[in-house]
């Protein structure tokens, strides 16, 4: 064999041998992979943020692999996504997803991604026959819950960044299992006393999501001195607001005026997506001033906004027709602008549909609130990056990522519908 064949393979090999070792071609990283704390990624629009789920299946007794776990990290890596946040420990999707996630850093040395771990917190009798009581808490399941978030936080402290307990757990509509902020506040601060003790992380932020009216921004039923205290004793505050829910229960904001039916039916819709995210603004800035009347140097961060890309119920097309791709994609695009250009971490709600969550319904909303579909394809929302190439060569379910409605604007906006008309006040 001559030289200049054993210099040609030679250079194959070390190609091959970098190219393992890289992850692929459009997901670039804005960073090297070293390890950030809380208080650098929170409010870094370098740092987007994400919720996660990875089931496909229509109950989370089946569980993602970690592979496709991992074929769903490149594909949140290649949009720019570095934190995520997920909840309920006592599935194998969290520590599975931290497994993924530890083998992507070592695969891929310029993959970085962290994560907001969630503690899902009961009251007493919650999901059961008897009539959950909601003065009391499930203290059993609620100790093994933060027990294996600590376990987690411990094992992989490069990743996990952020530990939030609850999960709409003091709002008063979570009729099935909402518990009275002294619960929440017990649990923050027995992680915050783990801290000083050095058996957490110095710089691991303790958080509660929950939603606007929860943290003070809404009804003062929720003011009391134990949420005071809660405010006071979190590293930052994880609010949830989600204008989508209230275009048919509160639709103060929702609707197209008279004048909006000379302009085309995109513009329209494009009118009512700004007001409603308007309406997320006034919630999250009603929240602001009651959090910084007890806490005035609190941060405040989006745990939870989204949108739904279809509905058979009340927000479809027989209800406030709120429901539809080209909706899902004007609010993500507009939240985003807002939040990035205020230093706001928004944990958009949600990267993939899943379907365990209406199990009896599959065309219910909350099956839908993903930006891409269980099969992989992208919907409106993210078009863009599919014409800039960030997915060239990812796959979800074996699927390559491409457009929703072969990516036909037109054909889209020939399927939604205006706003009901609505002389709004």
């Amino acid at each position: 064999m001559s030289n200049r064949l054993h210099i040609t393979l030679l250079i194959g090999i070390i190609i091959v041998a970098a190219c393992g070792n890289k992850l692929p071609k459009n997901d670039k990283p804005l960073h090297m992979n070293s390890s950030k704390t809380a208080s650098q990624i929170l409010g870094n629009p370098d740092y987007q943020a994400i919720s996660y789920g990875g089931y496909r299946e229509t109950s989370r007794d089946i569980q993602p692999s970690i592979q496709q776990i991992k074929n769903d990290m490149k594909i949140l890596s290649a949009m720019g996504i570095r934190i995520l946040r997920t909840y309920n420990t006592h599935y194998d999707q969290a520590s599975n997803l931290l497994v993924a996630i530890n083998e992507m850093k070592s695969e891929y040395p310029n993959f970085e991604m962290y994560v907001m771990l969630g503690i899902w917190i009961d009251c007493q009798h919650a999901w059961t026959d008897k009539a959950p009581d909601h003065n009391l808490e499930d203290e059993k399941a609620n100790a093994a819950e933060v027990q294996r978030a600590i376990d987690l936080a411990t094992k992989y402290p490069e990743t996990v960044k952020i530990l939030a307990v609850g999960n709409e757990a003091m709002v008063k509509w979570a009729t099935n299992y909402f518990v009275q902020p002294n619960v929440i506040l017990k649990w923050v601060n027995y992680l915050q006393e783990q801290k000083k003790e050095g058996k957490l992380d110095k710089n691991l932020w303790i958080t509660s999501s929950d939603n606007f009216a929860s943290w003070g921004g809404g009804d003062t039923l929720y003011h009391c001195k134990d949420l005071e205290n809660l405010i006071k004793a979190v590293d930052f505050v994880s609010l949830h607001t989600y204008p989508m829910h209230d275009t048919h229960y509160h639709p103060v904001f929702w609707g197209a005026f008279e004048s909006e039916l000379h302009i085309t039916k995109a513009k329209a819709i494009e009118r009512a997506i700004t007001r409603s995210v308007l309406y997320a603004k006034k919630q999250y800035a009603n929240s602001v001033k009651y959090i910084h009347s007890i806490d005035s140097k609190k941060k405040v961060h989006i745990g939870e906004t989204g949108w739904a890309s279809a509905s058979e119920g009340l927000y479809g097309d027989n209800g406030s027709k709120a429901c539809d791709e080209y909706k899902e994609g004007l609010y993500y695009k507009q939240m985003r602008d807002w939040t990035d250009a205020k230093g706001i971490s928004c944990f958009y709600f949600e990267a993939f549909n899943e379907k365990w969550k209406d199990t009896l319904n599959a065309g219910g909303s909350e099956n839908h609130f993903g930006l891409f579909k269980i099969n992989g394809e992208a919907k409106y929302a993210v078009w863009d990056l599919i014409d800039r190439g960030a997915f060239n060569g990812l796959t979800r379910n074996g699927n390559p990522i491409n457009k929703t409605y072969n990516g036909n604007l037109d054909i889209l906006l020939a399927e939604i519908h205006l706003p009901p008309l609505k002389q709004l006040k």
